[in-house]
Formats: structure tokens, sequence, C-alpha cells
């Protein structure tokens, strides 16, 4: 419990840690060498000085009245008289070597009565004695005049170290900023320039980086490739099928046509799940113009979807996005959502300092809550959850719209429409 608690203060930034690493063990040096060494040291050479003085006081009390007022002014003291000397000593909360100093003066006097610090250069010891009953000397005669100076130097000296090594902790840290910046930003689908740099340790971490990203990249481009090349050469036989089917009565060849258009909707469904993270790179992109073309396209082709009212401030808001993955991942909601949805579909828009939501909404049975996380999968397809009389898929089009969420640094959320009933599929992105 006590180190929960302690961790919720320490610092969550690397910089605000190699700060508190560096200075923690400096000041707590600092703090023991001025307690346990300053402090006595100087507690020591106060008493010293103290025993010194203490013997000149001796020496003008005990000698006969004639000659103390002589002797005083030669030794630098000055003489006291008081009919009502302080019945108590007076120094301040944080005169350490004033408490050392009281502390030997009534060892070396039985008839001291009080000392009197209140003036921070002058000491007066009061006694109980009658006629000369004080006297005052200057402070620094019992007190060393530079004990500041070595504190004084270790403050700005560990100062100094310490900006010295944050200075070359802060070049250390660089490279690993640059590389978690590097990261963070192909896992939002854009490539940024970046070389290893640093320690040897941070430089191996980079070059491994950048390894795996080639490595992605290159999985990316063979799987395209892949599926490309299964594209043309399945769609020469088919075209070979559909042109002796065409020679068949239309009553015999009718089921077989219907296979075959089959066949050649899977074959695109599979291109398109291979194109969902190539073919575009990312740009700035007006969301309210993409948005309402890819909704006027599907009114166009008899689809029934509306887009709600955006709020006026989002146009003319760009924001970087790949134009065609993001179209081809509203497409699929849309085509979704009244395929096996229900009868109408709404798109609604909004837009804050740090993400991008596009929603798509209808008013069909919906996805249960336990079979949202499966419905995204490849090649899943929920027969209780969608009427899948209405068409025919490989399960394919929620997993498309999630990887394109994903290159964009987002998620696709499923839930409940709030509005329409059916299901609701928020696309967010980062900006």
């Amino acid at each position: 419990m006590a180190i929960g608690s302690i961790k919720s203060y320490l610092p969550r930034g690397l910089y605000g840690r190699a700060a508190l690493i560096l200075l923690l063990p400096i000041i707590s040096l600092q703090i023991l060498v001025s307690v346990v060494f300053i402090q006595r040291h100087y507690d020591g050479v106060t008493r010293r000085m103290t025993q010194s003085v203490s013997g000149e006081i001796t020496l003008i009390l005990d000698s006969p009245a004639v000659q103390q007022a002589a002797l005083s002014e030669a030794l630098g003291f000055t003489l006291l008289s008081s009919e009502a000397p302080p019945e108590a000593d007076h120094y301040g909360f944080l005169d350490f070597s004033g408490r050392a100093m009281i502390a030997t003066l009534r060892t070396d006097f039985d008839d001291l009565r009080a000392v009197d610090l209140s003036n921070d250069t002058e000491v007066m010891v009061w006694f109980d004695r009658s006629g000369v009953n004080g006297i005052s000397f200057p402070r620094w005669r019992v007190t060393a005049s530079n004990p500041h100076q070595l504190i004084v130097i270790m403050m700005v000296m560990g100062t100094f170290l310490t900006f010295v090594a944050y200075s070359f902790l802060r070049n250390q840290l660089r490279p690993i900023k640059r590389l978690a910046h590097a990261s963070s930003e192909y896992g939002k689908g854009r490539i940024v320039p970046y070389s290893p740099g640093g320690a040897n340790e941070v430089r191996a971490a980079g070059t491994a980086f950048l390894d795996m990203r080639a490595r992605i990249e290159r999985q990316t481009q063979s799987r395209t490739m892949m599926l490309s090349g299964i594209s043309h050469d399945l769609r020469t036989p088919l075209t070979r099928l559909r042109l002796g089917l065409s020679m068949v009565d239309d009553a015999e060849a009718e089921p077989m046509v219907r296979d075959v258009e089959d066949m050649e909707r899977l074959i695109e469904a599979f291109l398109e799940y291979g194109r969902a993270d190539a073919g575009d790179a990312a740009e700035q992109v007006d969301v309210v113009d993409l948005v309402t073309r890819v909704v006027d396209d599907a009114q166009r082709g008899g689809q029934n979807v509306t887009l709600l009212p955006i709020d006026p401030m989002l146009n003319d808001v760009a924001v970087p996005l790949r134009p065609l993955a993001v179209r081809r991942a509203l497409d699929n909601l849309i085509g979704n959502a009244l395929r096996y949805g229900g009868t109408q579909a709404q798109v609604s828009v909004a837009l804050t300092d740090r993400t991008l939501r596009i929603t798509v909404e209808d008013d069909g049975p919906g996805i249960p809550a336990d079979k949202r996380e499966e419905a995204m999968r490849p090649f899943t397809r929920l027969d209780p959850a969608r009427n899948q009389n209405k068409g025919t898929g490989v399960g394919l089009g929620l997993a498309i719209v999630a990887d394109i969420a994903r290159l964009h640094g987002g998620v696709l959320r499923l839930s409940d429409s709030p509005v329409l009933g059916g299901l609701r599929a928020d696309i967010v992105m980062a900006r």
C-alpha cells in the first residue's frame, strides 16, 4: 500500500525519472555532509574558541576592580553593569553554534546567569555578581566567520555538476525518444525517417526496429502480390467458364452462372482484404468532404443511408488519413449495415483534439456483446447475428475495417445503436 502511494508521486516521464536519479543522491550526500561533518566540525571549533574566550573572561573578572576596565579594553571586551540582567538565554532557533557556545560557557562558569545573542554581531554574558555583572565581546571571537562557505561551494558545484550530468543524460535519452516517436508513428500507419543513434544498446534497439519495420513491409507487399496473382490466375478460368456457360441453355446455365458470380465476389473480398493496408499514402484529407462523397455515392447506388448534420466547425478541417482505405472502410460498414442489418443506416462524424470518430448505425438485429470481438476476426461469419440470406461473404468486412482503423492508430468499436436500435460501428482514429 505504501509503495503504491509513493509511486503515485514519482515522475512518469523518462526525463523526470532521470533527473530524480541524478538529484536524489547529490542532495542526500550534501545533507549528510552538512549535518554529520560540517555541523560537528563547526561545533568543535566554536567550543574551542569559546574556551579560549572563557579564560580571558576569567582573567578579567578575577582581576582587581581597578584593573578590570584597562584589561577588558586591552583584550577587546566591554564591561556591563545592570540591576536587572536577563533571566534567560536569548538565541535564534537556527543558531546552532550559539547553543554550543552557551553550553561551553555554562560548563566554565558556575555563576553564569544568561547569555544574550539577540544581536548577531555581539555576545553579552551576564553573571550573578554585584557591580560589574556582565561583559560583551564581538561574536566573531567565538564563531567561525565563514561557516557557510563550504555549504555554498557544495551547493554551487552540486548544481553545476547536476546540470552537466543532465545535459549528457539528455543526449543519451534523445535517441530513445526518437525511437519511441518512430514506433508510435508506424503504429499509426505513417513511416517517418529514422536512423539509429546513441549508446550501443539503444542503437541495437533502433536497428532491430528498422529490421522489423522492413520485414513487416515486405510481408505486406508479399501478401498483396500473392492475392493479386491469385486473382489474375483465377479470373482467366472464370472467364472461360462464363463464356462456356453462355452457349448453354439459360435454364441449365443459371445455377452455374450464380456460382461463378459468387466465386468472383469471393475473389474481390480476398483482394480487398489484401489491399486494406496498401494502395495509398497518408495525406491531409478534408474529413467532412470525404464522408459526404461516400454517402452521396451510396445514395446514388440506391442505398438508404443518411448523413447526420455535421458541426460547421468541422468544415475544412484536414486530418492525415489514407483516403482510399478510409473510403473502403466506410463502404464496407454501410454495405454491411444494409445487407445484414436492416432497412436504413445513418452516418455521423465527430472530431476532438486527439481523435476522429466516424459512426455508422443501422436498425437491424445487431450483434450480441459476447460475439463482437469474434465478429472482427477474419473469415468469421456470425449466423445468429446477421441475416445471411441477404448477402454472401467470407467474413472479411469488419476485419477489413478493423485493419484500416489500426492502420490509422485507432480501433473499431461495436456497440448497440441508441437511435436506431441496431448495431453501431465507430471507427476511432488518432489525429
